[in-house]
């Protein structure tokens, strides 16, 4: 099912990342998530460099989220930093975020969707006080839900400002290696299931994190798909193996020795967020259509995995688009009003 080998995953690992695009963010907003360390604040230093008119560091830790605004201040000269906090983990704390952004926000230009769970090294399950398997709440349903409840905001951006805002979020290139078990689609929720401790056995969390990336691609293309008019892009980026905090727990000399071999830095890593927030393909103006619902990796679209694309990667599409918004909507009744103002069946 995968159509990426070991060795083309190795020969684009050790490819030359191009250098960060760089374009004049001036008076536009910017929302990075997960931007306290790693990619995300690399990105957020890139985003600085640039004259953000409000960049937002959305961090988990009050702590760590102020030595992330003074490390950026230190390091950029960039002093208009806001550290907002937000806990994927707990669906209330992704609600008053958003509460706090449909307020204070008049505009929302570029939104980085970049904060993951990493997986015990021991493949057990840790549940969320929400009683979800804590890498699905984090990686494929918050990070939904802040898309889809931001979702106006970024739109009325578009028809006020006569711009092209983007949501950009963070995959990988491991959902090249997985694909959904028939009696997760067959089921009549997938995500119940995918969250359930019934169903996280060690043997299925050992490949969690690929699974949950192979949704953030399925997420990225149905949104994208069902924008009406389609006035924002909505894509998905491969960083790459890059040496980072969400890779913590991985602590064998077999984990480490292959990090020395293939990981790039984070900030190589963050130019590929950086291209898929403000980058332009190659090509007349027009091209930046080819964005809308695109896969980017090394600064470039590709194809994602063929279990995506087809007519039966169309039908496994629907099915999770349908129960996430069944399961959303019970988090957060707004997830409706999002669906029938903003979007449309494909």
């Amino acid at each position: 099912m995968a159509k990426k080998s070991f060795f083309s995953f190795a020969r684009e690992q050790w490819t030359k990342v191009p250098p960060v695009v760089h374009v004049d963010l001036k008076g536009k907003t910017v929302v990075v998530v997960g931007a306290n360390t790693g990619l995300g604040f690399e990105a957020a230093q890139h985003f600085a460099r640039m004259g953000a008119g409000r960049l937002v560091l959305a961090c988990r830790s009050q702590e760590k989220g102020e030595t992330a605004i003074e490390r950026l201040k230190q390091e950029t000269g960039y002093s208009e930093a806001e550290l907002w906090l937000v806990d994927l983990a707990d669906f209330a704390s992704v609600r008053a975020f958003v509460d706090k952004a449909l307020e204070d926000l008049e505009r929302l230009d570029i939104l980085v969707l970049n904060a993951a769970a990493a997986i015990r090294s021991d493949g057990s399950f840790v549940a969320t006080k929400d009683g979800w398997e804590t890498s699905i709440q984090v990686n494929d349903l918050s990070s939904p839900l802040l898309a889809l409840l931001l979702l106006p905001r970024v739109l009325e951006t578009a028809k006020q400002h006569g711009t092209i805002p983007r949501i950009v979020i963070v995959s990988s290139e491991v959902h090249y290696w997985t694909k959904l078990e028939d009696k997760v689609l067959d089921s009549p929720n997938a995500f119940e299931v995918l969250g359930s401790k019934e169903y996280c056995t060690p043997r299925i969390m050992k490949v969690r994190y690929f699974d949950s990336k192979l949704l953030n691609v399925f997420f990225t293309r149905a949104l994208s798909n069902r924008i009406k008019d389609r006035p924002a892009i909505v894509n998905t980026v491969n960083p790459g193996l890059c040496y980072s905090e969400l890779r913590r727990n991985m602590t064998s000399l077999a984990s480490r020795l292959f990090e020395f071999v293939f990981a790039r830095t984070a900030e190589q890593g963050s130019r590929q967020l950086i291209w898929a927030a403000v980058g332009t393909p190659k090509g007349d103006e027009g091209a930046l259509d080819n964005l809308k619902g695109a896969y980017i990796s090394l600064a470039d679209i590709h194809l994602p995995s063929d279990f995506v694309l087809g007519e039966e990667g169309k039908k496994r599409e629907d099915k999770l688009w349908d129960d996430l918004i069944s399961t959303l909507e019970k988090v957060d009744p707004r997830i409706r009003d999002v669906v029938a103002q903003h979007l449309a069946t494909p």
